[in-house]
This record gives C-alpha cells, sequence and structure tokens, in this order.
C-alpha cells in the first residue's frame, strides 16, 4: 500500500457498501471485463477497465480534512483542477455515486437520487512508462527527459506566482529546518538524535552563511506540483503524452516552493533509485530550458532539505497503528534519507566534492503497483500504480 504524509493514526474506514458497489464492473457505465481494488492512506482506488476511480476516505490529519462529503466534493474539485495543469489527459471528471428512490447505488449520469459519495475519474495510464518503473527497467531515454521537462518547464513559466521577500524565504527555510529538527529528536522515534542534529545544525549554517545563494528565490516561489517524484512522472507512450500526476492538493502551502527545489526532489529521489546520472539530466535540461542558473551549492541544499522532510515522513509511520509491526522498516527509511541530507549538505557547505554515489538505495523498495498515474500496483495503469504511493 502506498499513502501520503502521514501525520497522526488514522483510523481504517470501513464502508463495505460502498467498496463492495465499486469492485463489480457490472456497476459502471462503460462495462470493463475486471475491477481491481487498491487501498491507499487516504482512499481507494479503483481500476476498472481503461478508467480509474478514486474514493477519499472521511479523514482528518492536519491541514488535510475529508470528515463530510461536502469536504471530499471540494477536495475532489481541488484535485481535479490541480491535476490537470500537467496532466489534462490523465484527470477527467468528478462522478456522483447515488443512491436512487429503491435503495440502490448507481454511478449512472442521469439517474436521480441523493449523493452518497464523489469520485475522481481518471483515465489508465501504462504502468511500466512511470519513471520509477523505467528506471527499474533501465528504460529512460534522452527523449524521455526531454519530454518530461518541456511538461514541466511549460508547467513552471505558467504556474501561478507565489512569491515572497528573500528575507522571509529565508526565515521560513529555517523555521522549517528548526520544526524538522524538533520532531526528528523525538524520544519515542528512536532516531540518531546526534545525526539529526549535524544535518539540521549544518543546514542552518548553510543558510546564515550562503544567504546570497538563495537571492532572487523568494520571487521565484510558484503554486507548484508539492510531491515531484518518479513514481508521479509519466514518460510518455503511444496515445499516452508526457505527463505529471498526483500533484498533492490538499495544502497549497506544501505546494509554495521553488521550481528548482521541486527538481532537486525529483533528483534526489532519482538518486535513491540509482539513477543519479538521470537526476542531473533533468537538473541540466532544467537550467537550460529555464535560464535559471542554480548553484552546486543551492542544488546540494535543497537536495539536502527534501531528504530531511522525507526523513520526517517516513518517521511519522512509527506512530501510526496502521504501521504497527513494520517499525524497523520505516526507521531503516528515515535513517537512509537522513544520512543523505548528511552527505549532500555537506557538500552544500563545501565539506565534500562530489554527489555521485552520495544518495542511499531506497531501502528494498516494492516497485509492485501503478495507479493513473497516481500511487497504486504496477502493470495497471500508472494511475493506480502511482496511487499506491509508500511516502
Amino acid at each position: 500500500m502506498r499513502s501520503k504524509v502521514l501525520r497522526t493514526g488514522a483510523a481504517r474506514w470501513n464502508r463495505p457498501e460502498v467498496v463492495r458497489f465499486l469492485a463489480d464492473p457490472r456497476h459502471y457505465p462503460h462495462h470493463p471485463r475486471s475491477v481491481e481494488i487498491i487501498e491507499t492512506h487516504f482512499a481507494w482506488i479503483f481500476l476498472a477497465g481503461e478508467r480509474a476511480y478514486k474514493l477519499k476516505k472521511p479523514l482528518h490529519q492536519t491541514s488535510m480534512d475529508y470528515r463530510t462529503l461536502a469536504l471530499r466534493h471540494r477536495a475532489c474539485r481541488a484535485e481535479l483542477a490541480l491535476n490537470t495543469r500537467l496532466a489534462p489527459s490523465v484527470y477527467r471528471r468528478i462522478v456522483a455515486l447515488r443512491r436512487t428512490r429503491g435503495g440502490a447505488l448507481t454511478l449512472r449520469a442521469a439517474a436521480a437520487g441523493p449523493i452518497v459519495e464523489w469520485l475522481v475519474q481518471m483515465r489508465r495510464l501504462p504502468a511500466a512508462r512511470l519513471m520509477d518503473q523505467a528506471i527499474g527497467a533501465q528504460r529512460v531515454s534522452a527523449r524521455d527527459l526531454d519530454q518530461v521537462m518541456t511538461r514541466l518547464g511549460r508547467f513552471f513559466r505558467r504556474a501561478r506566482r507565489a512569491p515572497m521577500s528573500d528575507r522571509a524565504y529565508r526565515r521560513q527555510l529555517g523555521g522549517e529546518i528548526r520544526t524538522c529538527a524538533r520532531e526528528l529528536r523525538a524520544a519515542d522515534l528512536a532516531l540518531d538524535r546526534a545525526r539529526v542534529k549535524e544535518v539540521t545544525d549544518l543546514q542552518l549554517k548553510w543558510l546564515a552563511r550562503h544567504g546570497r545563494a538563495l537571492s532572487g528565490r523568494g520571487r521565484a516561489l510558484r503554486d507548484g506540483h508539492g510531491d515531484l517524484r518518479p513514481e508521479h512522472v509519466f514518460l510518455g507512450a503511444a496515445g499516452y503524452p508526457a505527463c505529471v500526476i498526483d500533484c498533492l492538493e490538499f495544502d497549497p502551502q506544501l505546494r509554495r516552493l521553488d521550481p528548482a527545489e521541486e527538481m532537486a526532489f525529483l533528483a534526489l529521489e532519482c538518486a535513491r533509485l540509482g539513477a543519479a546520472r538521470l537526476g542531473r539530466g533533468l537538473l541540466e535540461r532544467y537550467v537550460e530550458g529555464l535560464q535559471d542558473p542554480i548553484p552546486p551549492a543551492l542544488w546540494a541544499f535543497y537536495m539536502s532539505r527534501r531528504a530531511l522532510v522525507r526523513a520526517q515522513i517516513a518517521a511519522w509511520h512509527l506512530r501510526d497503528p496502521e504501521f504497527s509491526g513494520q517499525s524497523r522498516r520505516w526507521r531503516m527509511r528515515a535513517q537512509s534519507y537522513l544520512d543523505d541530507a548528511l552527505r549532500l549538505i555537506r557538500r552544500a557547505n563545501g565539506l565534500t566534492s562530489s554527489v555521485d554515489g552520495e544518495c542511499a538505495r531506497a531501502p528494498a523498495r516494492r516497485h509492485a503497483a501503478t495507479q493513473t498515474g497516481q500511487r497504486s500496483s504496477r502493470g495497471e495503469t500508472g494511475s493506480a500504480a502511482s496511487m499506491r504511493r509508500s511516502v
């Protein structure tokens, strides 16, 4: 199972009637031969033929609130609007699940009756062409990278600007580093507190001494993607243009990012999949395509910062009852990101000279699923595979 950012435990959502209905191919207007179900921490995904349907769970976690039907409807609208920026051919529409006068559930558009739930309808993508899968199969070409950066470059140029002053931006970055430090040093997580301190001290040191490298970056902030990882990048296939799926929809502040930091995150995750050169190729294309020269030290700082955030996300799983029994896995994952964060911030501060081989390989990742291009079970739709993300 894959999931987004986890902050607190969430009770499992048990809606057997709705799930049973959506699991039956006879209930879909386009009559798929079969339906595959993928459960993530925040949603159910139903892979029905050439389409995928996403049903949000009624959960509440920090800035994400899906507790009522109206809130889930609003979240579906936001997901559709935000994701059509980078994947217009994937995210199609919002579908109402209704209850007829006779008490039966129906997806028929012309049906009358109260709405029981809202679903996001998507086009399934060939999972083998999601970047993480293609990296594993060693099937990423220079042309693939060109197509991805054409899509991302157009997006970054057109995305809504969300600027702040350089001083405010540095202050925000410092506050976020201190928050990560405080949370990762919590005793119940049992992480290497000395390592956390070293990473965050060096990041704060870099901010204090290399602020000039951030000159103008506050003005570059955009309403971006927010979760730009290889599993959300579709490289394109016959009849399927390259696109990026699964934008982080529930918190605009988490999407308010420097495009260079989004690219640094993508390069970091490529390196963790053993494709550091591919990641560097993307960064080179970004610099050339957007005419945005980024100092090497800033790339390293941004990558270190994203690795620290990923360590924090992995550590949150240690407190989630749904992942009890998997503590060793998530602690190792958090530690591997901390190791990457340390190597990269040392480089940013001039304490090492090379990034080659600096990122730990992601601990035994299961490349087993892919979604609509969202997070799911491999081999099916990008949607679905991607929908099963494991943070």
